[in-house]
């Protein structure tokens, strides 16, 4: 029998182009496999540039909270495929996740297809299958042309914060990025608007009016705001008072307030105030500021744990969650910060860094393992010391755990960052 991973190495094979924006490819599978989109539960469709993952998460432990069967999609994964595809809380099962791709596989009869469009047929597949009450549903890049955006109507549609990435896909500017991301704004749907700049928000508006979807805008119908140790929400007439989110940073607050926001305008699914509550103090999202307490990659530590060393886990690789992570390490004056960090050529690894640079006492860089797309060790770290950065190359996170050991006077405590890639090696290495 075939593995999921020899299935998912041929689906890599269909197309030349690992990203062609287009709908007309999954539109025409979607077809074979008799329209499972319109057979799914409601859907709740998530696009932005950065929090998409966190706010699908806050928002299925709400619904799970509530005792809602959630099916969710996201990309990418950390450690295994399956991340990508949750069956009412739960990863995909490797045996049906293979049936499934197999079936998409053979429905496609080896025309041209990207990878990421006939997965996500694949999950839509499963969906269509597996009983639930709602899917929270991710987009890939942008919006507009995305293998995702072929739903009619989704029961609401969210918009996190819009910055510069993937441009070379997506556009140069901020108003050409913004007018892709709003490409899922549908008729007629409640579109929830998370912190925008304000030429972001013009285009976004601009959009919503012509296409007729109500706006549900943060800082206008509705706000979130930090008090006494917990979050305050407000919209409308109705006033929230939460605990404290279990996600760390500024940002964070702002995803769960995006979150809040979202389960108000889901209609028949009821969330009460307590579900919301225990969800935002339960909810888990890998690689988002993540301590990692124990694992082999920190066995270097040992012998200074009593003098306190941290080592944090984020997958944060632009410039915006450089400047969120920033914000995080500026309250983290009591110890120093060494950043170990990885990238991928398509991003920017001065703008990523340069907010980081003022809190950081030394930065080790390191190359992606196993992924032709990454800087070298010595290319990252030479566009991070153009920033400011005192940056060393190392061979491999290990070795850059090593040498801060080694070479600190003190405990401290060190950042992981750069990419989500980076970060699920991380994991995968560090058990």
């Amino acid at each position: 029998m075939p593995t999921t991973d020899a299935v998912l190495d041929r689906l890599k094979a269909l197309h030349p182009k690992s990203i062609d924006l287009s709908l007309g490819r999954i539109e025409r599978l979607l077809g074979a496999l008799g329209r499972p989109e319109r057979r799914m539960p409601g859907a709740v469709h998530v696009a932005g540039t950065n929090g998409k993952g966190s706010v699908i998460a806050l928002l299925s432990a709400f619904l799970e909270a509530a005792g809602l069967r959630v099916h969710v999609y996201t990309s990418p994964h950390l450690i295994r495929f399956n991340e990508r595809i949750r069956l009412a809380g739960e990863p995909i099962d490797e045996a049906e996740l293979t049936a499934l791709l197999e079936e998409c596989e053979a429905a496609n009869g080896g025309a041209p297809i990207t990878f990421f469009e006939i997965t996500t047929a694949c999950a839509f597949l499963a969906f269509a299958r597996a009983p639930a009450d709602i899917v929270l549903l991710e987009t890939g890049l942008g919006g507009r042309l995305d293998a995702t955006n072929v739903l009619d109507r989704p029961l609401a549609t969210v918009i996190t914060p819009i910055s510069k990435d993937h441009c070379r896909f997506l556009g140069e500017t901020l108003d050409e990025i913004a007018f892709e991301k709003a490409g899922i704004l549908k008729p007629g749907v409640a579109a929830v608007i998370g912190p925008q700049a304000p030429q972001v928000e013009r285009v976004l508006a601009g959009r919503a009016k012509e296409t007729g979807a109500p706006l549900r805008r943060f800082g206008r119908e509705w706000s979130v705001t930090v008090k006494r140790g917990g979050i305050v929400w407000r919209g409308g007439a109705k006033t929230l008072e939460l605990p404290a989110c279990a996600l760390l940073g500024a940002h964070q607050v702002e995803n769960a307030g995006i979150a809040i926001a979202c389960a108000q305008e889901l209609g028949g699914l009821d969330v009460p105030a307590a579900a919301i509550a225990r969800g935002l103090t339960s909810v888990e999202w890998p690689a988002r500021l993540q301590r990692l307490s124990r694992g082999p990659l920190l066995s270097v530590f040992e012998e200074s744990a009593a003098g306190g060393w941290e080592v944090w886990l984020d997958g944060g690789h632009n410039a915006a969650a450089g400047e969120a992570l920033a914000r995080v390490a500026r309250d983290w004056a009591d110890k120093p910060l060494h950043l170990v960090f990885g990238m991928l050529k398509s991003k920017d690894p001065a703008a990523f860094v340069g907010p980081l640079a003022p809190f950081v006492r030394q930065a080790r860089a390191v190359e992606i393992i196993g992924e032709e797309a990454s800087f070298s060790a010595a290319e990252a770290a030479r566009a991070a010391a153009g920033a400011g950065l005192n940056t060393e190359p190392a061979a491999s996170v290990a070795e850059a755990l090593a040498g801060i050991a080694k070479g600190a006077a003190g405990p401290g405590r060190v950042l992981i960052c750069g990419s989500l890639y980076l970060a699920g090696a991380v994991l995968a290495e560090n058990g």
